[in-house]
């Protein structure tokens, strides 16, 4: 399992939000690939970078820095915010991205979701943006009617192999993991007969979490909030996750 930092952008800067609430930031720095570079000098060996003015309007806003650090980062760069059209996608990975995360297309253009995966294969990554069991869309700014359930296993019907699960609810509010929600994303994905992969975000507080995660089939797991204010170590968690040593 990957421990991938977050870097969230906001008006060109590094920020967490606390559930996705835009009138909830705290600002961390006013250079993300300088953030990006720090990460990476402590082993970080993926990154997860959020353009939250993107999600929220529906187009690139921070489009420049985005791809500053996926020229610069030297490492795998997953990107995520206000991509709404195979167009979009298109361009992500023509820059460079690892993986291009969407969510509210997905969720408002299911058959989008089939055309990207069919362009790009592995590339695509389906953002699962849980709360109260179903799929927030917008910047998680409203709420969908669509059950996070069946979200996943229609995804998965359309070619999905890669999902991001964030907890809402947990998000920047350093209380630490749902394991019966992780459990159950878990349990859908399985019943796909598919051979997918999970991401996990939200809630991840301590080195302890992080190991407990690596007991589970997950490709990786995100931190941002924990990392940004100093709760987390990134390289004792990393030292930890390699030993399985909660204790770092």
């Amino acid at each position: 399992m990957e421990l991938i930092p977050a870097i969230d952008i906001r008006g060109g800067r590094c920020v967490q939000l606390v559930q996705g609430d835009y009138g909830r930031e705290k600002v961390y720095g006013d250079d993300p690939v300088a953030m990006a570079a720090r990460w990476t000098s402590l082993g970080a060996k993926r990154l997860h970078v959020v353009d939250l003015d993107a999600a929220r309007a529906g187009r690139a806003v921070n489009d420049g820095v985005v791809r500053r650090i996926i020229e610069e980062a030297g490492v795998p760069v997953q990107v995520s915010g206000g991509v709404r059209n195979v167009a979009g996608i298109d361009g992500w990975v023509a820059a460079g991205a690892m993986r291009v995360i969407i969510g509210t297309l997905a969720v408002e253009q299911p058959g989008a979701v089939t055309e990207a995966v069919q362009r790009h294969g592995d590339r695509i990554a389906v953002a699962v943006d849980a709360r109260d069991g179903r799929a927030a869309v917008k910047g998680w700014t409203e709420d969908s009617e669509t059950p996070v359930d069946g979200f996943i296993r229609e995804m998965a019907r359309r070619g999905a192999r890669h999902f991001i699960y964030t907890d809402i609810a947990r998000d920047g509010m350093l209380q630490h993991l749902d394991f019966a929600a992780l459990r159950r994303a878990l349990a859908t994905i399985a019943d796909t007969g598919t051979a997918s992969t999970l991401i996990y975000s939200g809630g991840v507080t301590a080195v302890e979490d992080v190991v407990a995660l690596s007991e589970y089939e997950l490709e990786g797991a995100i931190v941002g909030t924990a990392l940004y204010d100093g709760r987390m170590d990134l390289e004792l968690a990393l030292a930890a996750l390699a030993t399985g040593n909660g204790t770092g």
